[in-house]
């Protein structure tokens, strides 16, 4: 075990000094923020049916316009030197931002990395914030709405909307809130 590990091996755990910082990044990181989404897909296919193509990837349709369109962004997550996870976000068409993904590895989860990498996501564009999860997804949901009431207290709305052109999917939970004003 390394010596910035304790715990289980292989398990990282966030300890007083730590920093989590997110990266905002470009085509120069497509390469790593696919291996990382090939993770992702896996976790979700619990939720989504995902299912690998013969040569063992996931389809990942959207992700390629992430690092296309001016109104969508990329980001590494870090939790000190170590590549901690992604998240992307896209404008909506009423002007709010949405999490169009969020993933923490594994060894890094429930230990404060998604927590804070979703704050600083959030500080970073003060303002309307759209989160959409499966419901299905009870980890997701309950990050997410413990995060919105960390971020914002009791300042949120919750929705379910359809998933376009997907009716055979649940509909997603959508948190809304504005950080605007409350964000230090």
């Amino acid at each position: 075990m390394r010596p910035d590990q304790k715990g289980q091996p292989g398990k990282r755990e966030l300890t007083v000094g730590s920093t989590v910082r997110i990266q905002r990044v470009g085509e120069e990181h497509r390469l790593v923020v696919e291996r990382l989404a090939q993770l992702e897909r896996h976790d979700l296919s619990e939720f989504r049916g995902y299912t690998p193509s013969p040569d063992g990837l996931y389809a990942f349709e959207r992700l390629p316009l992430f690092f296309s369109e001016p109104d969508r962004r990329v980001y590494l997550i870090h939790q000190d030197s170590t590549l901690a996870g992604f998240t992307m976000t896209r404008r909506l068409a009423d002007g709010a931002t949405s999490i169009g993904g969020f993933f923490v590895v594994r060894a890094l989860r429930r230990n404060g990395v998604g927590q804070r990498a979703a704050l600083e996501l959030l500080r970073s564009q003060p303002g309307r914030w759209a989160i959409a999860f499966q419901e299905e997804n009870a980890g997701a949901a309950r990050f997410w709405r413990g995060f919105a009431t960390a971020a914002v207290g009791s300042a949120w709305t919750e929705e379910r909307r359809p998933v376009p052109g997907k009716p055979e999917i649940p509909p997603d939970t959508w948190l809304l809130l504005d950080t605007r004003d409350l964000l230090g």
